[in-house]
C-alpha cells in the first residue's frame, strides 16, 4: 500500500494514495480511526462528485445520462503525490476519460493533510479547469472508534455542539433524503450516544448552527472536529451496531426522494465557474 506517515509530538497519522484516505489517527500509538474491519471496509473516504446517492445512481446532463454510484468515484481513485514531508502531505485528482465516463465535467481535487501539535486538518480544494460550470458535491466520512477506549462504555459516549442545535433533523428513505424533517434528538448542545440513534440509517443536520462539534466520554481522549466551507453534517454508524462512529462535514447531500431532473439542478451542490477554486476544511483536534 502506498501510503505516507506524518508525525508530530505525540500525533501520528497516515494517508494512502488510493482515494487519498486517511487510514490512521494516533495519539501516543494509540489508534483513534476505524481500521476498516468487516462491519464496514474503509476508514475516512472522501465523497466526491456526489454525497449521498443519485435516484437510480443516474446523473442527467444535457440529455445523456451518467451512471454515478452512492458516494461519487473520488474514494476508489488513486491520487497522485504532490507533496510530502514530516508533518504535511498534498495529493490530486483530475478528470479523465474515466470519470468523464461518469461525470462529464472537468476538474482538479487537491487534499492537503497537514499535521501540527495538537491536530489534523485536512483542506479540500476544487477548481473548474473546463469551459463550462462545475457543479458537485463533497463530503467527508471519518470514523472514529467508538468506543474510544477499550471497557468504556459504547452509550457514556456524547457529542457536544459548539452552540444549540433546535432544528429538526433529516434522515434517508431507500438512499435518498426524505420529504420530511423530523425533531432533533440533540438536548441543546447534547447528543447522548447509543446504537439506536441510528436504527434508521444517518442522523443529518442540513443547517447546523455550529461549526465545531467534541466527542468523547469520561475517561478517554476526546475529539472535536471542526469545519468550514462544509453546509451539512451527518452523523452515522451501521444500523445493525458497529464500533465507529462517523462524523462527517458535506457540501451537498443525497437527492430529494422524487428528485430526477438534471443534474446541475439538484439541490444542495456548490457551482464554480471556469477558472474558478473553493476550498472547504475540516480540522481533528485530539485532547
Amino acid at each position: 500500500m502506498d501510503r505516507h506517515t506524518l508525525r508530530n509530538g505525540r500525533l501520528g497519522a497516515a494517508i494512502k494514495a488510493d482515494g487519498a484516505e486517511l487510514c490512521s489517527l494516533t495519539l501516543d500509538g494509540r489508534e483513534l480511526l476505524w481500521q476498516a474491519g468487516p462491519e464496514w471496509p474503509r476508514h475516512a473516504p472522501v465523497l466526491f462528485p456526489v454525497v449521498g446517492r443519485l435516484k437510480d445512481d443516474t446523473l442527467r446532463h444535457r440529455g445523456r445520462t451518467f451512471r454515478v454510484t452512492q458516494h461519487g468515484f473520488a474514494r476508489d481513485r488513486r491520487f497522485t503525490w504532490e507533496e510530502r514531508t514530516p508533518t504535511l502531505c498534498r495529493l490530486s485528482l483530475c478528470d479523465d476519460d474515466a470519470t468523464r465516463a461518469q461525470y462529464p465535467f472537468a476538474f482538479r481535487l487537491e487534499l492537503i493533510f497537514d499535521l501540527d501539535a495538537e491536530g489534523l486538518t485536512i483542506r479540500h480544494r476544487i477548481a473548474n479547469p473546463g469551459s463550462e460550470a462545475l457543479p458537485a458535491s463533497l463530503g467527508v466520512h471519518p470514523a472514529f472508534l467508538w468506543p474510544l477506549q477499550d471497557g468504556i462504555a459504547k452509550d457514556a459516549h456524547e457529542l457536544l455542539f459548539e452552540t444549540d442545535e433546535p432544528a429538526p433533523i433529516r434522515r434517508v428513505d431507500g438512499g435518498l433524503l426524505a420529504p420530511q424533517p423530523e425533531p432533533t434528538p440533540i438536548e441543546g448542545r447534547r447528543l447522548p450516544l447509543n446504537e439506536g440513534l441510528f436504527a434508521r440509517d444517518a442522523v443529518i443536520l442540513d443547517r447546523p448552527a455550529s461549526r465545531s462539534v467534541r466527542y468523547g466520554a469520561p475517561g478517554a481522549p476526546s475529539l472535536t472536529i471542526s469545519w468550514e466551507g462544509f453546509r451539512e453534517l451527518g452523523i452515522w454508524s451501521k444500523p445493525s451496531g458497529a464500533p465507529f462512529l462517523c462524523i462527517e462535514p458535506w457540501h451537498g447531500h443525497a437527492s430529494p426522494a422524487g428528485f430526477d431532473g438534471e443534474f446541475t439542478d439538484k439541490p444542495g451542490l456548490l457551482h464554480l465557474a471556469p477558472g474558478a477554486m473553493r476550498e472547504l476544511s475540516y480540522r481533528i483536534a485530539v485532547g
